[in-house]
C-alpha cells in the first residue's frame, strides 16, 4: 500500500498532522492544551510560553470544523506553493507569518488567536504569484486581493470570534513574499 502513497508536500502534510494532533490533545484535555500551549494572547514578558504561543497558535484550532475549513484551503493551495518555492522557503514563510501575526496580536490585540487562517490567506495570495513573470502583475492577483481584502474589511465589522486582522496580516505577508522575496 505504501508504494502507492507519496508524502508529496512534507511541510503542508506535517503541518496538517501536527494540527490534527493538537486538536486531539485539546479534546482529551478539555481545552487545557490550547489555553496553555497554543492560544496567542497578551501575557507576561517573563513567561517563555508567551513567545512560544506567538508561533504555535497556527497549529491549534477550536474544533474539527475550524481545522477542516482552514486545511481544505491549505491542502489545496499549499502543495502548489511548496513545489514551486521549496519546503524550506515555505516553512520560513509560515514561521514568519505566524510570528508577525502573534507579535502584533500580543502588542495591539484584545483577544486570543488560534488557527491557521492567516497562513491560508498567505498561501492564497502567494498562489497568484506562481505565474508572475516579466514584471507584469497578473489580473488574477488583483482580483484575489480585491475579493479577500474587501471581504475581510467588511467582515471585521461583524461581532464574531474571528480575528480578521490575522487574515489581513497573512495576505500582506503573502504579498510581500510574492513581490519582494520570491520574485527577487
Amino acid at each position: 500500500m505504501t508504494e502507492y502513497l507519496e508524502y508529496n508536500a512534507p511541510v503542508v502534510l506535517t503541518f496538517f498532522f501536527l494540527s490534527l494532533l493538537a486538536l486531539f490533545l485539546n479534546w482529551i484535555t478539555k481545552g487545557k492544551s490550547n489555553a496553555l500551549l497554543f492560544e496567542c494572547r497578551r501575557g507576561s514578558p517573563w513567561n517563555p510560553l508567551t513567545y512560544i504561543r506567538m508561533f504555535t497558535h497556527v497549529i491549534a484550532h477550536e474544533g474539527w470544523s475550524h481545522l477542516r475549513h482552514n486545511f481544505l484551503n491549505i491542502l489545496l493551495v499549499g502543495p502548489l506553493i511548496e513545489e514551486k518555492y521549496g519546503s524550506i522557503q515555505l516553512l520560513i514563510m509560515i514561521t514568519i507569518t505566524a510570528g508577525v501575526t502573534g507579535l502584533l496580536n500580543i502588542i495591539v490585540g484584545k483577544y486570543r488567536i488560534l488557527g491557521a487562517s492567516g497562513i491560508v490567506f498567505m498561501l492564497i495570495i502567494l498562489s497568484s504569484f506562481v505565474n508572475f513573470s516579466g514584471g507584469k502583475i497578473p489580473i488574477t492577483l488583483i482580483l484575489i486581493c480585491a475579493f479577500y481584502i474587501i471581504d475581510e474589511i467588511l467582515a471585521s465589522f461583524k461581532k464574531d470570534r474571528v480575528c480578521h486582522s490575522s487574515h489581513l496580516i497573512g495576505a500582506i505577508c503573502g504579498g510581500i513574499y510574492g513581490f519582494y522575496i520570491l520574485q527577487g
